[in-house]
C-alpha cells in the first residue's frame, strides 16, 4: 500500500456521481422511516462510552461546486443520492444540505460571490488589516443575498420533501475561518502574532454573527435538524454544531488555543457543544482540541486517497480513547486499506465512526460486516 498516491486528477475524491431525481419521484415517507431506524442506532452510540459505527457518505460533487446556486438541481441531485444510499449497509443516515458556498460571513461585510466556471463560489478579502475589519459594521447574514439564498434553499427543501427528511444547516465555518476570509492573508497571520487581542475581539463579533444566523436556520428546520452537519456523519440524535477550522493548520497548537479557543467554546455553548474539522494533518493539535470545553466530535482524513496529507493514527487513538469524544474517520480506499486503518485506530474507550466511500453496495456490505464482526 506504500505505492498508493492521492489522485490529483479527481476533483472530489469523496464524491459520488448520480443522476437528478425529481422530488415527485422520491419516496420521502420511505426514506424517513429508513433514517429513523438508523437514528435509533445513533442514539445508542451517543449514549455509550465507546463503540463503532459505519457511514457510507453520499456527497454529490456538483452540489458543492458551481451548481450550488441552482437549488432545484441541488435538491434533485441530493434526493437521488439519498435514494441510492439505502442500498448500502451503514449505521448513520445521509441527509440534505442547503449548501451555498462558505461566504456567509464575508457577505455580511459586503462581499460578493465570484463564480469561476464550475468551481464553488468564492469571496476575496475585503480588509487589509484587522483594525479595518473591526471598524466595519456588518449586516445580519439573513439580510444579504447569500444569507437569503440559504434560507430560501431550506424553505424549498423542506416544502419539497414535506418536512420529512433529515437536513443540516448550510456549511458552517469556524470563527477563525470566517475571520481569515475577510482580511489579507499575510496581514491576518501577522496580527495573530503581533495583536492577538484585536484578533480575539474580531473573532468574538464573528462568533455572535454566525450563531445568530445558525439559530435562524435551525428554527426553520425544526425537528429534522441533524448534528454536527455538513462533512460529518450526522443524526437527529447527535449533538454539537460542526464547523470547519481549516485555517488552524496555519497556527501552532499554543497560538491556536490562545486566540481561537474561547470563540470555539462560545460557539459550541449555543448548540450543545461543537464538532471540529480540519483538512490535512492536524494531529499535533489533538490534545489542545480535546481540552476545549464542549467538543463532541473531531473529524479527520486517515487514508492517502482521502487527503494528500492524511492524519497519522496514533495521536488520535492516544488522545481520544476514553474521552467520550467521537472520531469521525474518513477513509477513501479499498477494504484492505480501511480495515488496516480501523485496526490501528481501535483501542478500548474509542468512539469511532468509520466513513467509507465504496463504489458498490456489495463492497460496502463486506466492509460493514468486516468492521462489525471481525474487528469488534
Amino acid at each position: 500500500m506504500d505505492t498508493i498516491k492521492f489522485d490529483t486528477s479527481n476533483a472530489d475524491s469523496q464524491g459520488t456521481r448520480v443522476e437528478p431525481l425529481s422530488p415527485a419521484a422520491f419516496d420521502a415517507e420511505k426514506y424517513a422511516g429508513y433514517a429513523a431506524a438508523l437514528d435509533e442506532k445513533c442514539a445508542r452510540f451517543r449514549d455509550s462510552s465507546e463503540g463503532i459505527l459505519v457511514h457510507r457518505r453520499f456527497r454529490v460533487p456538483e452540489v458543492f461546486a458551481g451548481k450550488c446556486g441552482d437549488m432545484e438541481l441541488s435538491l434533485s441531485l441530493q434526493l437521488s443520492a439519498l435514494q441510492s444510499s439505502v442500498d448500502y449497509a451503514m449505521d448513520v443516515p445521509n441527509f440534505l444540505e442547503p449548501w451555498y458556498g462558505i461566504g456567509a460571513v464575508p457577505a455580511a461585510y459586503g462581499a460578493d460571490y465570484v463564480w469561476n466556471g464550475d468551481l464553488a463560489p468564492a469571496t476575496m478579502p475585503l480588509f487589509k488589516t484587522v483594525d479595518e475589519a473591526l471598524a466595519a459594521e456588518p449586516k445580519e447574514i439573513e439580510e444579504t443575498p447569500v444569507g437569503r439564498h440559504i434560507l430560501e434553499m431550506i424553505e424549498y427543501f423542506m416544502e419539497s420533501t414535506g418536512g420529512k427528511i433529515p437536513i443540516s444547516l448550510s456549511d458552517v465555518q469556524s470563527p477563525l475561518d470566517s475571520t481569515a476570509a475577510l482580511i489579507e492573508t499575510s496581514e491576518f497571520y501577522m496580527a495573530c502574532l503581533e495583536d492577538p487581542d484585536s484578533v480575539k475581539k474580531l473573532l468574538e463579533r464573528i462568533t455572535n454573527l454566525t450563531v445568530r444566523f445558525c439559530k435562524k436556520q435551525a428554527a426553520m428546520i425544526g425537528e429534522q435538524l441533524v448534528f454536527p452537519g455538513h462533512g460529518f456523519s450526522s443524526s437527529r440524535n447527535f449533538s454539537g454544531m460542526g464547523f470547519s477550522d481549516d485555517n488552524s493548520i496555519m497556527l501552532s497548537p499554543k497560538t491556536h488555543e490562545e486566540i481561537c479557543g474561547d470563540s470555539m467554546v462560545r460557539f459550541g455553548q449555543a448548540f450543545g457543544g461543537f464538532a471540529f474539522h480540519c483538512c490535512g494533518n492536524w494531529s499535533k493539535k489533538t490534545e489542545t482540541v480535546k481540552a476545549l470545553s464542549g467538543v463532541k466530535t473531531v473529524d479527520g482524513a486517515f487514508t492517502i486517497r482521502t487527503d494528500p496529507s492524511p492524519n497519522p493514527v496514533a495521536p488520535f487513538r492516544d488522545s481520544f480513547a476514553g474521552s467520550g469524544i467521537c472520531v469521525n474517520a474518513r477513509m477513501v480506499g479499498s477494504r484492505e486499506e480501511v480495515i488496516e486503518k480501523v485496526r490501528e485506530l481501535q483501542k478500548p474507550g474509542m468512539k469511532l465512526i468509520i466513513v467509507t466511500y465504496c463504489e458498490s453496495s456489495e463492497e460496502q456490505k463486506k466492509i460493514h460486516e468486516a468492521i462489525h464482526e471481525s474487528i469488534c
